[in-house]
């Protein structure tokens, strides 16, 4: 965006002597309050630097609000900063609406299109499209706007403008006319969408190809877009800001509301940002019902789609001008939680649904499309709850029929845990049954499953006497979603209707019996009832058969080994048990290849790949988690816990290999996961060791303290709590606390039962110059039982130890030493033992090239890569605090040290004042002060400016 923009006049009057609206000429006030919001100002000060900026969206995503608050932004910065003598300026569109009369002159408008710009500076000019203009009502504007853009200063006329729709000749006069311009001038025009003719933009197409860059066009608009997008892509002379941007951050959400005067904890800013989806408008009316809420966060909690004031403003704004077709496709989508070509086609009865679909995710932008093949649509969480609220107002058959339909469906395309929901939603008790039967391994919940619609009724008593597998049916359905009681109570009246159950069928139900058990115990977090009902189910297994019989029984084994064992391995990893959840998901992952059981084979090669990362298997950890990665998205399961693990896993690898960047972006990817304590400490360990080689060490500790913390109470984690130690420890000597460090390791090292801690506390004295002392401390790393250590333990023990030994004159043994090391690196990849190693390894390094190596490429290439420790830093910054600064306060108290008052820190920050007041006043409680010099000195002696 250039620095201010110049006043563009006015136009010439309409076609047919049609008067012009100023207000079309110029941004309409926006709503108040205004939140500005810089990163999509610097978006669209990015965008201007070529042709096209396209800002597309569905009604109500802010598209205007943000083009006009940046359009008025950059004026009212330019004016500011007039040339002497001149008075700021007020834009027309501040005022009222005002009709000019046919036949203006372009002076006649005064300051309407816009504030002055600086000698030389570029200008702007706005056009907002209305609903029924054709080529030549739309050109009317185009030319007024264009007309002042191209116009000379000091009053010379410039190259003519035609006032209607231009023949060529008079496009290539005002092209010429643009190209000879000295800087790019900017065009905004608004809701181009309603412009249903292309040829309109025949035009201003022709423009932007031939004024030599000179001519800059933002767009706003809606589906539809009659620009040449595809053209424009290929040249890269499109930047585009669509849903994904325009939506509210969780920031933007709480300083909304904030400015609206609400108070919400949390949790509530959370889950309104979730169920909103950060839709701006929506957000406004929920912060401007939330004004008068009695309990605004109870209000926030039960927000959706359905409520009048949202579901009016959808219906008008949004789906209003939709195809009824598409309407009736988005409609009858809606009994699921998400659709592709073949299950709409199958619920609405046509063959058409792909087309609608891909449109509604295009142009439209109502619907989210996946990457899978073929693609998934999910619905906006508002629309959906809108959609399934007129699903309820159906006539029941109608209704029932419709999860008959994706019942069938799901059954068919390997979805058995939806189609079996569908299935009880619409009374299809043998096709529930059945699904149950052939898939309960399938149908094990290890992620919770968020319910899609009202939860199916429960069958009728007399047909689950009839078949008491009906009444497990709706348990497993029921335990899916996470409601266990009302599995419990489905589970115990199935038991007691199967008194008079036929024997041939009584082993198949006690089997089913016991796997729901499971799931129950599961679902409790009881880990000693998991492991009494993983028995318990263990011993429903049918004996092998013999090559001869049919191989149903041998699948039958494997599929209780398979949930079994991963159900134990989930609680073992829970624990803290690493080795022993590392055996259960090996064993169960076997067992459910044999079985082809997908979706267990994906939650064990996820937890797998992760334990197999810890241990130091880098090979065997990659090739597992891309394996759980290559899953298709189209499986129908909610696996993002699951590629989290996978993720976390990949973070694990990069890290040892040195690769920083990538294990950053992994452990990004990885958030999923970590809510349990166990994982989340394993990611927190990464986080740590990655902000200690960065240099961040007060990051690094807080992160490395909080999450040892998390796992009191875990006596199984115990290897994991001695790895956070170390690394604790390690960041504390980097620090300079050598005093500290050693204080935290030396009572907790004793008679070899703790090698992590063995080999910090060798570092440690290492550091602290006394060299015997470490070489006291090392363990033997080479003794049989170092076998079983994790190999990045062991390579740190290997190279510390190859370091004494070179400090003591003993280049031989210093020599053999690291080769041994490099021997135990080579086949996993491993490098971080050598490049974060201590400052003298590198030295070892590169004598190791002189005196010949088996490895040489690997070690020229680690003696280029390794790197000295971060310098140590004083402090850690806020230590002390009680609670911690946000980002946003951080960077608000940074603006405290100056001289700026609240009003002018609001303006540098484009935040209201009011938000400035409230979060000065958390900064002042945080604190502990009660004026501005004081919160400063206090900041400054915690290091937090």
């Amino acid at each position: 965006m250039p620095e201010h923009v110049r006043d563009t006049g006015a136009p010439a009057g309409g076609a047919a002597g049609a008067p012009l609206l100023a207000s079309r000429l110029s941004p309409a006030p926006p709503p108040e309050p205004l939140l500005l919001r810089p990163r999509l100002l610097r978006a669209l000060d990015a965008g201007t630097a070529g042709p096209v900026t396209l800002v597309r969206a569905p009604a109500g995503w802010g598209k205007t609000t943000l083009l006009a608050s940046w359009f008025r932004a950059a004026g009212q910065a330019g004016a500011h900063r007039g040339r002497a003598g001149q008075g700021p300026v007020t834009a027309a569109a501040e005022g009222p609406r005002e009709v000019v009369p046919a036949g203006a002159a372009p002076g006649d408008f005064g300051a309407a299109a816009g504030p002055p710009a600086e000698p030389g500076g570029p200008r702007a000019a706005w056009v907002s499209v209305e609903a029924g203009d054709d080529g030549d009502r739309l050109w009317c504007y185009l030319a007024a706007a264009l007309g002042t853009l191209v116009a000379p200063a000091g009053g010379a006329p410039g190259p003519p403008v035609p006032d209607r729709s231009p023949r060529p000749e008079q496009l290539e006069v005002l092209a010429a006319g643009l190209a000879a311009l000295e800087r790019p001038v900017l065009l905004v025009v608004d809701d181009l969408h309603r412009i249903t003719d292309p040829g309109a933009l025949t035009g201003l197409d022709f423009l932007l190809r031939h004024a030599e860059r000179r001519l800059r066009l933002v767009v706003g608009a809606r589906a539809g877009t009659p620009l040449a997008l595809h053209r424009l892509r290929l040249a890269g002379e499109l930047t585009e800001i669509g849903p994904d941007e325009l939506a509210f951050t969780g920031d933007e959400v709480a300083d909304l509301l904030t400015a609206h005067g609400v108070a919400l904890p949390t949790a509530g800013v959370r889950r309104l940002g979730e169920r909103t989806g950060g839709w701006p408008a929506v957000l406004r009316f929920a912060a401007l019902a939330l004004r008068v809420a009695p309990d605004p966060a109870r209000w926030a909690e039960r927000f959706g789609g359905d409520q009048p004031d949202v579901a009016g403003y959808l219906r008008e704004e949004v789906l209003g001008g939709l195809d009824p077709d598409a309407r009736d496709v988005l409609r009858r989508g809606a009994v699921a939680d998400a659709v592709c070509a073949g299950l709409a086609d199958a619920l609405g009865g046509r063959a058409d649904a792909e087309q609608a679909l891909a449109g509604l995710a295009g142009d439209g932008g109502l619907l989210r499309r996946d990457d899978s093949d073929p693609p998934w649509y999910r619905c906006h969480p508002l629309l959906a709850d809108l959609f399934r609220a007129e699903l309820g107002r159906l006539p029941a058959d109608e209704l029932r029929e419709l999860h008959r339909r994706a019942a069938a469906w799901y059954a068919g395309n390997g979805r058995p845990a939806e189609g079996l929901r569908h299935a009880l939603a619409g009374g299809d008790h043998g096709r529930a049954v059945a699904l149950l039967v052939a898939h309960w391994p399938e149908l094990a919940p290890y992620d919770r499953a968020e319910p899609v619609g009202p939860t199916p009724g429960a069958p009728p008593s007399q047909a689950v006497a009839r078949d008491p597998e009906l009444g497990l049916a709706c348990a497993a359905e029921r335990a899916r979603v996470g409601d266990a009681a009302a599995a419990a109570g489905q589970l115990r009246g199935a038991v007691e209707a199967a008194r008079t159950l036929p024997a041939p069928r009584r082993d198949r139900f006690r089997r089913l019996v016991a796997a729901l058990e499971l799931t129950l115990a599961r679902l409790s977090g009881d880990a000693e009832a998991v492991r009494v009902a993983a028995a318990r189910l263990l011993g429903t297994a049918p004996a092998v058969p013999a090559p001869a019989e049919p191989r149903g029984a041998a699948a039958d084994d494997a599929d209780v080994r398979a949930v079994a064992g991963t159900a134990l391995g989930l609680v073992d990893l829970a624990d803290g048990d690493l080795p022993a959840a590392g055996l259960a998901f090996a064993r169960s992952l076997s067992a459910a290849r044999t079985a082809g059981r997908p979706r267990t084979e994906l939650v064990c090669a996820s937890r797998g790949a992760l334990l197999h990362a810890v241990r130091g298997g880098l090979r065997a950890a990659e090739a597992l988690a891309r394996d759980a990665l290559a899953t298709p998205p189209c499986q129908g399961w909610s696996c993002r816990e699951d590629c989290a693990h996978a993720y976390l896993a990949l973070a694990l690898v990069a890290l040892h290999r040195d690769q920083p960047e990538e294990a950053g972006a992994n452990l990004a990817l990885a958030t999923p996961a970590t809510g349990e304590p166990v994982v989340g400490a394993v990611a927190a360990l990464c986080r740590g060791q990655l902000l200690r080689d960065a240099g961040e060490l007060p990051g690094a500790h807080r992160v490395l303290t909080e999450a040892r913390e998390r796992l009191t109470g875990r006596p199984r984690a115990a290897e994991l709590t001695q790895w956070l130690l170390a690394a604790e420890a390690d960041v504390r000597a980097t620090r300079g606390d050598l005093g500290a460090a050693r204080d935290l390791l030396a009572d907790r090292v004793r008679d070899g039962s703790a090698p992590p801690l063995a080999v910090a506390l060798a570092r440690v004295e290492l550091r602290a110059g006394d060299p015997r002392a470490a070489g006291y401390a090392l363990p033997d790393w080479e003794a049989p039982e170092a076998a079983g250590w994790p190999l990045a333990v062991r390579l740190d023990a290997a190279v510390l130890d190859a370091a004494l030994a070179r400090r003591s004159g003993d280049e031989r043994r210093a020599g053999r030493l690291l080769e041994r090391a490099l021997d135990l690196a080579g086949p996993e990849g491993f490098r971080r033992a050598f490049t974060r190693a201590e400052p003298g390894v590198r030295d070892l390094l590169a004598a190791h090239l002189d005196t010949g190596t088996a490895h040489w490429p690997t070690v020229s290439d680690l003696v280029r890569g390794a790197d000295a420790p971060a310098e140590p830093v004083p402090a850690e910054r806020g230590a002390a605090l009680d609670e911690p600064l946000t980002e946003r306060e951080l960077t608000i108290l940074r603006y405290l040290q100056s001289i700026l008052s609240n009003v002018e820190i609001a303006a540098e920050l484009s935040l209201s004042v009011n938000t400035v007041k409230t979060h000065v006043r958390n900064i002042y409680r945080k604190l502990d002060a009660t004026r501005r010099r004081d919160a400063v000195r206090r900041a400054r002696d915690l290091h937090l400016i």
